[in-house]
């Protein structure tokens, strides 16, 4: 294992050496006289979860203690304590520790109400995102914009860095392939920080029917796009270390198939394995533990695989993982258990439409090149930090 992490330390630290801009790294969060003169005197609701921190504090503490007025708070996937599952419904409820409201956004609504709304003066966002169209924070930032905009609240964003921020890849989003794990018409790896990514919301009119968020950012200090950053905290329970953030563009699309990527093990999105012996000599056995939604078709049954932790270079969005496993399943449908959530999370169909029609990795990935080339044009316009090219 001190070996795995040191691949992985040297990765980073090697990216890091060759990018990095001088000076260290400091959230929005972590810059309090750029925003602690806009909430004073006001009443304001925080959309946030384990990863909002200002330094070691988290920010419904340290803005308690700089005298603001805290009425709301607004819990996003896998809750405002970063401990529920992935897919678990999140309940209302009250902070143990302050005693403010808690409001969940991934319950019966995904979306702020007006009423929610009627005893603030404006919103604060700050979560730690990790750069993936399908990862469901940038959806919630989304729908809690939308609702700032019809019910005219100013919204802050505390910007963070994005821990893969440094390339673009992957199909775009496709009409009709619309879902929470897929609101916008950008890559899987999009490249953009979530105060970029509420820019681009705003100014592609991503609102629908005219309507623009009264949006404020607070960027990150010392970052750029070629600067590499290692999350403080894990930002749910399924991405617990710097190897799952990376390898997770790749992976997430295994979550349509019976193939396990870890989760029910110490290692999820750092493995992959199925039932069958022949996928490799890696084994593992998933379990049921409170953090992780496993698959029953293995759970506490030994998976046979590879371990990804054994790589020697961890490398960007590849299809390259997934292609392989296909083609190890002389029948699809023991591989692929669910094409219409392996649609949503791509965001297209044409993906395994093109996997049948036998078209190779690099032959896939040159189709989206026009479109992606597009996309990154656009998204110069929301630039807030110094680009990877």
């Amino acid at each position: 294992m001190q070996k795995i992490l040191g691949i992985v330390m040297l990765f980073f630290f090697s990216f890091s050496c060759t990018g990095s801009s001088a000076g260290q790294i400091k959230t929005g969060a972590e810059q309090p006289e750029k925003y602690l003169p806009l909430l004073r005197g006001k009443k304001v609701g925080l959309v946030v979860n384990h990863t909002s921190l200002a330094g070691d504090v988290h920010l419904i503490d340290f803005l308690r203690e700089k005298q603001v007025e805290v009425v709301k708070v607004f819990a996003p996937e896998h809750g405002f304590r970063g401990n529920a599952s992935a897919g678990e419904k999140i309940e209302d409820g009250v902070d143990s520790k302050t005693g403010i409201p808690v409001v969940s956004l991934y319950g019966d609504n995904r979306k702020p109400l007006p009423e929610h709304l009627t005893d603030l003066d404006l919103l604060v966002f700050d979560i730690q995102d990790v750069g993936c169209r399908f990862y469901t924070y940038i959806s919630t930032l989304h729908l809690v914009m939308e609702a700032c905009a019809e019910n005219r609240k100013p919204l802050i964003v505390f910007d963070r860095p994005n821990p893969n921020g440094d390339y673009v890849a992957g199909p775009i989003l496709e009409p009709g392939f619309e879902s929470f794990v897929g609101m916008h018409p950008i890559p899987v790896v999009h490249g953009c920080t979530v105060g970029e990514l509420a820019q681009m919301i705003n100014g592609e009119n991503w609102l629908g029917k005219g309507k623009k968020c009264e949006l404020t950012v607070i960027p990150a200090e010392n970052y750029t796009h070629q600067t590499a950053y290692s999350l403080p905290v894990p930002p749910s329970p399924n991405l617990p270390n710097d190897l799952a953030v990376r390898l997770y563009p790749s992976l997430c699309f295994f979550e349509a198939t019976s193939v396990s990527v870890g989760r029910g093990t110490d290692f999820p999105f750092q493995v992959l394995g199925g039932l069958k012996p022949e996928l490799g000599e890696f084994q593992f056995t998933p379990r049921s533990i409170p953090t992780a939604a496993v698959s029953p078709l293995n759970e506490g049954k030994v998976c046979y695989g590879i371990d990804l932790r054994e790589l020697s270079e961890v490398p960007p969005f590849t299809l390259k993982f997934f292609m392989d496993f296909y083609k190890k399943y002389e029948n699809e449908k023991e591989f692929l258990t669910r094409e219409r959530w392996l649609n949503l999370l791509a965001g297209t169909d044409k993906l395994i439409s093109q996997i049948r029609q036998g078209l190779s990795g690099k032959e896939i990935e040159e189709s989206w090149q026009p479109g992606l080339q597009q996309y990154k044009q656009m998204r110069k316009k929301y630039l807030l930090y110094p680009d990877f090219e």
